[in-house]
């Protein structure tokens, strides 16, 4: 288990700096000016050159690179002289630190990672996703539990009836859910649950978490907005999951030691139950936890549509803006949501089936 856990952590560091690498490489030769963004077009000279010593754009591209890996490590090498050009020196800013050791004038720092500021609104990255992402997270889950559920009974439902009317409406259901875009599918949910049948559902075509009163009264908790979001991300990972629960649970059922369990007289319940599904739901939990993390990085057109205000409202934003410091904080957050999960998901298929060894 340690040399496992050790071996995924060093490719997942791996896969993160060239995550960080290729985002830094593709957002600073993008054409677009922030200080110019920031100033507007009729910016004199003085003024663009000032936003651009304030941001570091004026050094050279290695320069301003080894600076952003500065930045986001949790541990750094600072110089001790000019503790005002970092954030968690200043005093205005602080936040904890350890300074591990310093050599003459240069200190080893441990910290929490610095995803710098937003060029439009001027806030802290970090705290921008840490509005945000609770949002995308609620409704990724949901979305991934309206699909487990649904999926793995309908999938065993298939399995039991193969061939039968049931099946093939089940496998054509779950083929136009997995082949059905996402903004196709979000465009068409929200015109007919919350507007050609709006009388009936009571649901609003778009919506976030917190809905502001119409009366003044500040912010209420409005969960009905996340029904529709949460349906539309959840159709096509409930296709997958119909299919593999299907065709895992089919091939099991085959297996010698399924045969034993019928012969020894056990009900058909208890031998689903007890013996073939927890085998057949190994591939299953893989695409769950697969899904899972793609939900959360995918949700963007969806959130868009129905605006819910999550990480995919805050990129498409970011991207209208030119405001690069939070594309690319967001995206490094999500390099690293998908490498965890990705870890946690072998852990999970190897405790589910001992034939899997951690090595």
């Amino acid at each position: 288990m340690p040399g496992f856990l050790i071996k995924r952590l060093l490719y997942g560091l791996l896969v993160l700096f060239g995550v960080i690498t290729l985002v830094f490489i593709l957002f600073n030769i993008l054409p677009g000016d922030p200080a110019r963004m920031m100033l507007g077009q009729r910016a004199d000279i003085s003024s663009v050159e000032a936003i651009h010593k304030d941001l570091g754009l004026d050094k050279p591209l290695m320069t301003q690179y080894l600076n952003f890996l500065n930045d986001i490590s949790p541990v750094s090498v600072h110089n001790n002289q000019n503790p005002e050009n970092y954030w968690y020196l200043n005093p205005e800013k602080y936040s904890p630190y350890l300074k591990l050791f310093s050599i003459k004038k240069t200190s080893l720092v441990l910290k929490m990672p610095y995803l710098r500021k937003s060029y439009q609104t001027k806030r802290e990255v970090a705290a921008i996703i840490a509005e945000a992402f609770p949002k995308t997270l609620l409704l990724a889950a949901v979305s991934m539990i309206f699909a487990f559920i649904i999926g793995v009974i309908v999938g065993i439902f298939s399995a039991l009836k193969k061939d039968g009317i049931f099946d093939q409406v089940a496998l054509v259901l779950s083929v136009l859910g997995m082949s059905l875009p996402s903004f196709f599918a979000a465009i068409i949910i929200a015109w007919v649950f919350a507007f050609l049948l709006s009388d009936y559902t009571g649901l609003n075509m778009t919506g976030s978490l917190q809905t502001v009163d119409d009366f003044g009264r500040g912010e209420y908790l409005s969960l009905k907005n996340l029904i529709l979001p949460a349906l539309t991300l959840g159709i096509r990972p409930l296709g997958v999951i119909v299919e593999l629960t299907r065709s895992s649970l089919l091939d099991v059922l085959s297996q010698d030691y399924i045969r034993t369990a019928r012969a020894k007289g056990l009900s058909e319940f208890r031998v689903i139950t007890r013996h073939a599904l927890k085998n057949a739901l190994n591939p299953v939990v893989t695409a769950v936890s697969g899904w899972f993390a793609s939900l959360m990085a995918g949700a963007v057109f969806v959130e868009y549509v129905f605006d819910w205000k999550g990480i995919g409202v805050v990129i498409v934003d970011a991207l209208e803006k030119y405001d690069f410091p939070v594309i690319m904080g967001t995206v490094l957050f999500i390099s690293v949501i998908l490498i965890i999960i990705n870890i946690l998901t072998d852990i999970t298929y190897a405790l589910l089936d001992p034939r899997v060894r951690l090595e």
